[in-house]
């Protein structure tokens, strides 16, 4: 990423107030630092711009995009860059564009090899950034992103599944959905199907959603646990049921944003088209139940009053995105909005910082959780609570700039 692109920058915030600017002719690979520019990010700016600028001013490239020293090809970055292709489509400014194919061209060599990617692994997380190729693809024709998503996609043509036909969410975890997992794999699915399969696999897409969902919904809640381990063998799974114990709302949150992405890909008269409309709405009408008055949602979703339970970032972002898409697309009523609009100024009132330069943060953004692993995750309520709390952390700016944009903010 060179002067062109801190040039393009530079142009789309003539409109805010510069502090100082500089920028110095550099060949990709040499050190971020030595291209940079300062500057006040305005606040006329619509909240999505204004998070978008501050990552990319904190981040020149997106792979650093919290402070990583190592190049990788991860979920995390393929959210955020998601979040930038919405942007890039709402506002057409190239910026948002060039960021996301510089990180494509980081990642990818001339082969179209992913770096480090080993298809053995086996590992969902690895397939959702591949959802950025079929923009690069279509504007370029460049070969190496359609050999990068051919890639991807033979992967889940080999992917170990469940007795059921569950993909495992990772080989590490054999035999286990979660519901992570469904975002991670089921939107590229759709849309690779759709694009160079003649929308074949549609049934198989919409079977990982009622598979999961048959599996680890709750009859007194009517919310969906984190995880099924159809095996019943790993330690924080009920021996009867196979659930894990406890509701965690990121893991609904992704579950919801996959089922609003994946819909994209279903044709009206799919005949599993209703089917994936009606879980959206059931959890959606749950989900509402345990809204904050704050307009936002806890960690642990159930158990607002336990102490050290925390409103949570990403969990309520993604559901705030996950309402709003609802509702323009038609799936929802339209009431979903007023719980949409509700929690984003929840989310601006009680977790966006802005510094001294303008510059967007998100806080109390839960980094990460699982399950199983080593050291050991239990699923406990205590464990969930005990992840480290972070600001600016990808899951929690990711769907930030999603919620906004469904919202026009």
């Amino acid at each position: 990423m060179g002067i062109k692109f801190f040039f393009k920058l530079f142009m789309l915030l003539l409109g805010v107030t510069i502090v100082s600017c500089k920028t110095e002719n550099k060949t990709h690979g040499e050190k971020n630092e030595d291209v940079h520019l300062k500057m006040a990010i305005s606040d006329t700016l619509p909240w999505s711009e204004r998070l978008a600028l501050s990552i990319m001013k904190r981040h020149p490239e997106a792979w650093q995009a919290e402070d990583e020293i190592k190049k990788e090809w991860d979920y995390k970055t393929g959210l955020l860059l998601t979040a930038f292709g919405n942007l890039y489509a709402h506002t057409n400014q190239e910026v948002y564009y060039d960021y996301i194919k510089t990180f494509a061209d980081t990642l990818i060599d001339a082969s179209g090899n992913i770096r480090d990617y080993k298809i053995e692994y086996y590992n969902l997380d690895l397939v959702n950034s591949g959802k950025i190729l079929f923009g690069l693809y279509k504007s370029t024709k460049d070969d190496r992103y359609l050999t990068a998503l051919k890639t991807l996609r033979s992967q889940l043509k080999t992917h170990p599944r469940t007795p059921s036909g569950g993909f495992w969410h990772k080989k590490i975890y054999p035999n286990q959905m979660w519901l992570d997992g469904l975002y991670m794999g089921a939107p590229y699915y759709a849309q690779y199907n759709t694009t160079f399969e003649n929308g074949d696999k549609l049934d198989d897409i919409a079977f990982q959603f009622k598979l999961i969902w048959d599996h680890t919904y709750d009859d007194k809640t009517g919310l969906l646990y984190h995880a099924w381990d159809e095996s019943k063998q790993m330690d924080w799974a009920d021996k009867t049921t196979g659930k894990s114990p406890n509701f965690w709302s990121r893991s609904m949150g992704w579950y919801m944003m996959a089922l609003v992405d994946v819909l994209d890909y279903f044709p009206q008269d799919h005949p599993k088209r209703d089917m994936l409309i009606s879980h959206l709405n059931q959890l959606s009408k749950t989900l509402i139940k345990y809204q904050d008055e704050t307009g936002l949602w806890y960690q642990v979703t159930n158990m607002p009053e336990r102490d050290g339970n925390y409103l949570e970032a990403s969990g309520s972002g993604m559901f705030i995105y996950a309402f709003a898409k609802g509702v323009e697309k038609g799936y929802l009523p339209a009431e979903y909005k007023d719980a949409a609009e509700k929690g984003f100024k929840g989310m601006v009132d009680h977790l966006v910082e802005v510094d001294k330069d303008g510059e967007v943060h998100i806080t109390q953004i839960c980094k990460s959780a699982g399950l199983g692993g080593n050291p050991y995750r239990d699923g406990s309520f205590e464990y969930y609570i005990s992840e480290p709390i972070v600001t600016d952390n990808l899951h929690g700016t990711g769907p930030f700039i999603l919620a906004a944009l469904a919202l026009n903010q």
